[in-house]
């Protein structure tokens, strides 16, 4: 009898479930599988409806789609006519935004007003939550801690499991008012822990608003200037929603379908939005420009960049995996919306802080990508330049860790995740449960040698 090693025994059962998972691509197309939620022609199977937001990337003229440039809808408005209507005139924008998103309407100055302070009296923390959910057991992932911290506060909550409309909208109020200091403070669990670097952690400020307090307590002297604390606020703004189809927020409505509790469903969208393909691949597309840096001599040079793409898409450079992260979108053909503001508002931010060489380096990997795409790929498939590749040169410019950038995500996410969950309770009714189709054959049960003899 072989007498295996733990690391053995698992390596055997990781090679056994390989061989025995494996599905033959043909089946897929033989049984119509809608791979990814996809249809064949690229867009998303339709699985629900939606108020809260909106995504569009082409117009459909005689059966035929027509990509366009792309447009994102919070509840019915552009998200360019919201940013206009606040950033030029220097105002922040997250909190009316969390507030459209919940309740379908802007608010007006009062409401405004009052709901900031509802915020702001939601913010702290639990009695002892930091020290025992958050220090005792630092991660080196912040998401990981973050979904942890959300759950956890589950053992906090008086009525944890109701499904009333005023507690679902409590509970989100609170854990969206609750995100920044619980991403804080878990990078700066992983900081001391992980790093070995100095603990600092500051109290939340009740008259800063999500962005100011995000700031302030990353940084040692909790200090930020104007600016930053804009541009970080327009981020939130940027990643607050995203329609209905996005892989988080479906998980959101698809956890919400079986009458689960309000920090369950929210832990699960954090998990879901972790993964690199999605929420993630800010982060991966900041390392991946981060080696390019290293492994171009010039900057300006686009042969070298368009070199460095093309050993990338082969899987020869960077992480091996063929993706340009940042480049390309489920639902965006000619550009992204969040985009074309980010490009915007990063330049000015480059300017102020002396980076205009990296912004200019971006510029030219947006431009030349495509074309690599399409050369390698022989495709002429119209991809664009992402949300989450201009994100990391923001959040770098900014000053904030990259351990940060996903949960910086989640911070203005949750917004959406809230607004969809209530939407699912109020409007859903059937739990979500699509089907998979079995292509195993039928086999006869055998004991196995020398099984009858011991028993």
């Amino acid at each position: 009898m072989d007498n295996y090693t733990k690391e053995q025994m698992i390596g055997k059962l990781a090679d056994l479930s390989c061989n025995m998972d494996h599905i033959d691509k043909e089946l897929y197309s033989k049984y119509n599988v809608k791979r990814g939620l996809r249809n064949n022609d690229g867009t998303g199977v339709l699985v629900g409806l939606t108020q809260v937001g909106e995504v569009m990337s082409y117009i459909v003229d005689d059966a035929d789609r027509i990509p366009v440039e792309g447009k994102l809808f919070y509840r019915g408005y552009e998200i360019s006519d919201l940013v206009n209507g606040f950033y030029p005139e220097c105002k922040f924008g997250f909190e009316d935004i969390v507030y459209l998103l919940l309740t379908g309407d802007l608010p007006t100055v009062e409401e405004s007003l009052e709901f900031g302070r509802l915020l702001s009296q939601s913010r702290p923390l639990p009695d002892n939550f930091t020290e025992d959910m958050i220090l005792k057991a630092p991660s080196p992932d912040v998401m990981n801690k973050l979904a942890r911290s959300v759950l956890a506060m589950y053992s906090y909550d008086d009525n944890p499991d109701s499904l009333d409309l005023n507690n679902v909208v409590r509970q989100c109020v609170e854990l969206i008012a609750r995100f920044p200091v619980l991403i804080s403070y878990g990078y700066m669990a992983r900081r001391h822990y992980v790093e070995h670097r100095g603990l600092f952690l500051h109290n939340p400020v009740p008259e800063y608003n999500a962005a100011q307090n995000i700031l302030h307590l990353i940084r040692p002297d909790g200090k930020f200037t104007e600016l930053e604390a804009r541009i970080l606020d327009l981020m939130l703004v940027l990643h607050a929603e995203h329609g209905g189809g996005n892989n988080s927020t479906f998980v959101t409505h698809a956890v919400s379908s079986t009458g689960a509790d309000t920090y369950a469903v929210m832990a699960a969208a954090i998990g879901s939005l972790k993964g690199p393909q999605h929420g993630g691949a800010s982060g991966k597309a900041y390392a991946m420009m981060c080696d390019l840096r290293e492994n171009i001599s010039n900057w300006k040079d686009e042969d070298q960049i368009r070199a460095y793409l093309t050993k990338v898409m082969k899987k020869e450079a960077f992480d091996r995996s063929g993706l340009i992260y940042g480049i390309g979108h489920a639902v965006y053909t000619l550009s992204d919306p969040r985009t074309v503001i980010i490009r915007k508002h990063a330049k000015q931010l480059a300017e102020e802080s002396g980076n205009m060489d990296l912004y200019d380096l971006y510029l030219l990997v947006e431009r030349i990508a495509p074309e690599v795409f399409h050369e390698v790929k022989n495709s002429d498939k119209i991809i664009c330049a992402n949300v989450d590749f201009y994100a990391g040169l923001v959040y770098s410019m900014l000053g904030i860790p990259q351990e940060l950038y996903t949960p910086l995500f989640a911070c203005g996410r949750i917004a959406g995740w809230s607004a969809h969950r209530i939407e699912e309770l109020v409007s859903g009714g059937r739990i979500m449960r699509p089907a998979y189709k079995c292509v195993n054959h039928r086999r006869t049960y055998t004991p196995a040698e020398g099984h009858e003899q011991n028993n």
